[in-house]
């Protein structure tokens, strides 16, 4: 009978997994609702066409794709800040705007890394991607960590782009 249980609890662990059914964790999905603060539910990781969560809005059963978000790093591997990577969750709304920036993850010197700053994140929030994102014209740089400003900003453009061209419909266009 123990072993019973044992065996029974062991498939309730690996089923999700063997069926290619994730949920996420809680600390990602407050990432996620950090950057997409509207939304009211997230899918697991898609990794279709390329990788990438969706973000919903409205109650379950009838929710609506609200937009995506994505890890810098994963559509953007080699940009590179002044000492490394430098991984941030991206949100983009349908429309080609951003919908926020969280840096989650980076290698650069202790209090130089001006791209952690509230400041930096908040200048993207409700940025067309169509923009140049260039440093100094509509991007500031908020400090002189201009390497890894110039590169944040960058990657954020890039991957959002990139994945913008793979899963938004062009107004009046069919997909």
């Amino acid at each position: 009978m123990r072993y019973l249980g044992l065996l029974l609890l062991m498939t309730i662990a690996i089923l999700p997994f063997a069926l290619g059914q994730t949920t996420l964790d809680r600390a990602l999905e407050a990432q996620l609702k950090r950057v997409f603060p509207t939304a009211t539910a997230f899918s697991p990781k898609q990794t279709r066409p390329l990788p990438h969560f969706v973000a919903y809005t409205g109650s379950p059963g009838s929710q609506t794709v609200a937009g995506y978000i994505f890890w810098t790093t994963e559509l953007e591997p080699l940009e590179r800040g002044y000492d490394g990577p430098i991984k941030m969750l991206v949100g983009l709304d349908t429309t080609a705007h951003l919908t926020g920036i969280l840096v989650t993850e980076h290698h650069e010197p202790y209090g130089y890394f001006s791209v952690e700053l509230p400041e930096f994140a908040l200048q993207f929030k409700g940025k067309d991607i169509r923009d140049p994102f260039k440093v100094g014209t509509d991007v500031a740089a908020v400090s002189r960590a201009t390497i890894s400003i110039t590169s944040s900003s960058r990657a954020i453009r890039n991957g959002a782009r990139r994945l913008a061209r793979a899963v938004l419909t062009p107004p009046g266009t069919a997909k």
